[in-house]
């Protein structure tokens, strides 16, 4: 019975994974930098302009959340769009890539933020003063 009961919602995780295939196999921190840097994939991030002043993802756009309806014509259409906040459990990024999607373009979250990438070894930049 209580398989049966959610039958229906792991169909829809199912779905939603199957129609996201993204979120099936996590990209590298490196190979996200990589499309940044061939211009195959331009990089959001949606924290406020302070917190991108002090340090962003090598190759990332500034465009904060409560700036993306305004500024939603400056993103080209013919490119994946990823956008990134302050790390997995911040909700800006999520935010962003559906009010993206709403608009037609082709979004999604990465899960790292600026924490995350330092973590890793990867390098980060900051505007300087």
């Amino acid at each position: 019975e209580l398989a049966e009961s959610h039958l229906a919602e792991l169909q829809l995780a199912m779905a939603r994974l199957v129609a996201e295939p993204e979120r099936l196999t996590p990209e590298t921190a490196q190979s996200l930098l990589d499309k940044v840097r061939s211009g195959d994939v331009v990089l959001l991030d949606v924290r406020p302009a302070a917190e991108f002043r002090v340090a962003h993802i090598p190759g990332a756009r500034s465009v904060p959340l409560e700036e993306l309806q305004a500024r939603i014509r400056e993103l080209p259409r013919d490119k994946d769009i990823v956008a990134y906040c302050r790390g997995p459990f911040c909700l800006m990024s999520e935010s962003a890539v559906a009010l993206l999607k709403n608009h037609g373009f082709r979004a999604r979250k990465s899960a790292e933020g600026v924490p995350e990438w330092r973590a890793a070894g990867m390098p980060v930049d900051c505007v300087a003063a």
